[in-house]
């Protein structure tokens, strides 16, 4: 190596050498005449000098003798193995070179000038000198100069990119994002293809990375025109449902049967259906009205679902499934709604046991509050029917009742001679209030459409935290094969852990298939880099020392998409994976882009986009609050009525 290094040296030392000898020999023949008038011309040096010149190409024209001297001084450059330095830049190393070459060349108009010759060898000797070590400097710095500068990319983009799928794969039940992604330094076109939506999706990221703007909305719009029934679960009514609502009108001719629009909505009475989510034709067991019972509790007691087990937990659901299957089987199910349930509960304890007990069928049920009413053990009767009551007692609503008694349709939204799209509302202001309602007719919906031989199917659950969704753990397992495709928004897993529990989140995000993620931070960006897992990346070190600079390639498995990344991801840019089929693989399921939404499109849609309509058009606020109120009274005497009746039935069993 060192020997390599001496030889080098003394080949650019020669060309520099030589580039001197041809420099004096250019003022030799050039000026002539100078050398001559100063007799610095002997005669032998003169014969054989302009000899040789007047026999050479290199002396035909001064451009012709610069330029050999020029090639030599770059090849000798070539040759210097300067120690490299971290101060000298390209811009500096460029004036020295090219600022030496332009002089240097630029000398040849002192060989024609029309001034004294001896002026015009002194000019010439100094701009050629001048630009002879001018290239020689800037030669001379471009050896020290770092050929590799590894601070090009500080932030390892280029090494982190990698192709993506860039084919468009569609079918029947698919939906299809455009992306665009940079990989090897350059903006490519690409597409996220959910083939297979009936795996599950999880879109989650913090408030405004675009979640649903980007993902949520193009999937509704998508299933929407393949002929989708759907469930919407829209936190903010009515951002979703009104996106909902005009999709189906543009896309009515995509299904067989046309399906009917339906809305569930607290706040507008007008622009709401009615619905009994206990309708009880559709509770075939006793099961039925416990997972509803357990619904219920749950959402009303967000704590409860980490302390399912308790006595105290447990006690106040089986009282409400009691009560709910005692509703169903009394009088074929004639009173069986939630609101009645309410006030059925809200009885004096002393009235309702007797009455339950008498019915073989919820004897095992309430058989602890009978045996603590006999008993007299008045304090832990309390406590157990206070843990019923008084969660729900704070969704006594006219409003709520009214929409929850009527009988507009029923949660059988896939049925293939009755499709239904249905979009259910929340209100951020009165979360806790209407969570119990609606977390009920999401646990009737699922026991009811995941079902063999119905259509296909989306639910869309946007802020899924906000609600508490009974059984969605085992929808996402045995949905895919009675097609139901489950999309789910939220922001961070550690919001769904602190709502829904650590064993339930983690199976949920677990089993979902198909994963976009905006900006998450912390734990959660960590779960989805070890998700997403390792590519081969190339990695370059440089050792500088006195003498030499050495670098070094090598190559290591590192994550594909890191932690860092994921916590700093611009709004409408999402990473993620998704799921294939057979005979539809996918050969990179990863990605990591900017999904590309169509502006002008959606404008166009919005400016032409109508409002739900008014369902129920009451001719005034006053009739209105008067029907509501009606309603609210009626059930109330509907519950008198149930408890004087039966206790007139116990009294003459009693007699008899």
């Amino acid at each position: 190596m060192q020997e390599d290094k001496q030889f080098l040296s003394k080949i650019a030392n020669a060309f520099r050498f030589l580039a001197v000898i041809i420099l004096f020999l250019n003022y030799y023949y050039y000026f002539n005449g100078f050398f001559a008038n100063n007799g610095w011309a002997p005669a032998l040096v003169d014969k054989v000098v302009l000899k040789m010149a007047n026999g050479s190409i290199m002396f035909q024209s001064p451009f012709i003798t610069l330029g050999f001297c020029f090639v030599l001084l770059c090849l000798s450059a070539m040759g210097t193995k300067g120690k490299k330095n971290l101060q000298k830049s390209v811009g500096r190393t460029l004036f020295y070179f090219l600022g030496g070459a332009a002089i240097f060349f630029i000398s040849v108009i002192f060989i024609y000038g029309k001034y004294s010759l001896p002026l015009r060898f002194f000019l010439y000797l100094m701009t050629t000198g001048i630009g002879f070590f001018g290239i020689i400097k800037g030669g001379n710095y471009l050896s020290r100069l770092l050929t590799t500068n590894l601070m090009n990319d500080v932030f390892n983009e280029e090494n982190e990119s990698f192709q993506q799928e860039e084919n468009l794969l569609e079918n029947e039940f698919s939906f299809n994002l455009p992306t665009q992604y940079q990989y090897k330094g350059k903006i490519r076109k690409g597409w996220i293809n959910v083939v297979n939506p009936f795996r599950a999706s999880m879109v989650l990221g913090t408030p405004g990375s675009g979640k649903s703007f980007a993902i949520i909305i193009a999937a509704i719009k998508q299933q929407i025109a393949k002929g989708y029934s759907m469930y919407v679960y829209d936190f903010k009514f009515d951002d979703l449902s009104r996106i909902v609502y005009n999709a189906l009108l543009r896309n009515m001719d995509k299904y067989p049967i046309p399906p009917k629009f339906y809305v569930i909505n607290f706040d507008d009475i007008r622009r709401s259906h009615r619905c009994n989510p206990l309708l009880p034709e559709l509770m075939t067991d006793i099961i039925d009205a416990y997972e509803s019972a357990y619904t219920i509790m749950l959402n009303l007691n967000k704590s409860w679902i980490q302390k399912q087990g308790d006595f105290f937990v447990e006690s106040p659901i089986n009282l409400l499934t009691a009560i709910i299957w005692f509703l169903k089987i009394y009088e074929k199910g004639k009173y069986c709604t939630f609101p009645h349930a309410i006030e059925f509960l809200n009885q004096p304890y002393e009235k309702i046991f007797p009455i339950m007990g008498s019915y073989p069928e919820l004897e095992n049920y309430v058989s602890p509050f009978v045996s603590a009413f006999n008993n007299e053990a008045i304090e832990q009767l309390e406590g157990q029917i206070a843990s019923a009551k008084i969660p729900l007692s704070r969704i006594v609503s006219p409003q709520l009742y009214w929409v929850m008694t009527g009988n507009d349709f029923t949660l059988d939204l896939n049925n293939p001679d009755e499709p239904k799209i249905l979009c259910v509302g929340n209100n951020p202001e009165r979360q806790s209030i209407y969570g119990a309602a609606l977390g009920l007719y999401n646990a009737r919906i699922v026991r009811l459409v995941n079902k063999k031989k119905k259509l296909k199917m989306s639910i869309v659950i946007d802020e899924l935290p906000t609600i508490y969704f009974k059984g969605l753990d085992t929808l996402i397992a045995t949905a895919r094969s009675n097609k139901i495709s489950t999309i789910l928004g939220f922001q961070d897993f550690s919001q769904l852990e602190r709502d829904y529990g650590k064993a339930e989140a983690t199976v949920i995000r677990n089993t979902v298939g198909n994963v976009f993620s905006g900006q998450v931070v912390s734990d959660s960006a960590k779960v989805l880099m070890e998700r997403f897992g390792k590519i081969l990346q190339q990695r370059q070190s440089m050792t500088m020392t006195r003498e030499d600079t050495t670098t070094s390639i090598s190559t290591q498995m590192d994550y594909m998409i890191p932690q860092s990344k994921i916590s700093n991801l611009s709004q409408g840019t999402f990473v993620g994976s998704v799921a294939d089929n057979f005979g539809e693989d996918i050969k990179q399921k990863v990605f990591h882009g900017q999904i590309l939404v169509d502006l002008p499109t959606l404008k166009k849609e919005e400016e032409s986009s109508v409002d739900i309509p008014i369902i129920k058009n009451f001719k005034s606020d006053e009739e209105m609050k008067s029907v509501i109120n009606k309603n609210f009274l009626r059930i109330k005497e509907d519950i008198k009525f149930i408890i004087t009746k039966e206790s007139e039935r116990l009294a003459l069993n009693e007699k008899g």
